[in-house]
């Protein structure tokens, strides 16, 4: 291989390895990394896997059992919400998540339980999937204190979300809750 081309080729694997390198970028201030194994994932913005423009958030698996989960959310006042209904939507997209991966928000009060919760267990996104929307919806009581909102990811594997709202939405459209199946009549003691 003549020289310059040595050098051309070693500027453009250089090139690529800066490209890569600077893809990824830190989360701003209000999300936080949270779960029963926070310490088991990363988060960060990455300006490659969007489609907004303007960088999707991710939360990827990188060390553990592989049996942890772990959340990237945020919390914001209940007060401009308070006595509506209210969606927050994103376009998901993940890559081999072993177990499930989805959106959640909960509503809180002046005490820790929840006044509202859901977080897509019965519509996990698992494996490898192109960009979806996927929203959650809740009413917010005028109890309220604040929302809290994000992803969720239980395994291996990683997950983006991007082109995200949070939305006061008509009382047409359904509050989310788990699916259940029929509860028993009476206790088995």
């Amino acid at each position: 291989m003549k020289p310059m081309h040595v050098i051309a080729a070693a500027l453009a694997a250089t090139s690529l390895w800066v490209v890569a390198a600077e893809s990824t970028s830190k989360l701003p201030a209000p999300w936080v990394l949270a779960g029963g194994s926070p310490t088991s994932y990363q988060v960060g913005i990455d300006n490659v896997e969007t489609v907004s423009g303007k960088g999707s958030k991710f939360l990827r698996y990188a060390q553990g059992d592989g049996k942890s989960w772990a959340s990237l959310g945020q919390t914001v006042s209940s007060q401009r919400y308070l006595g509506q209904r209210v969606r927050f939507q994103a376009r998901v997209k993940s890559r081999d998540v072993s177990n499930w991966a989805g959106l959640w928000m909960g509503v809180y009060g002046k005490t820790p339980a929840s006044l509202a919760f859901y977080n897509s267990y019965d519509q996990a996104i698992a494996g490898t999937t192109d960009w979806q929307i996927r929203s959650v919806t809740l009413d917010v009581p005028e109890e309220a204190m604040s929302i809290s909102f994000g992803v969720n990811n239980a395994g291996t594997g990683q997950v983006w979300i991007d082109d995200l709202s949070l939305e006061i939405v008509s009382k047409d459209v359904p509050v989310d809750a788990p699916r259940r199946g029929k509860l028993p009549e009476s206790p088995t003691l």
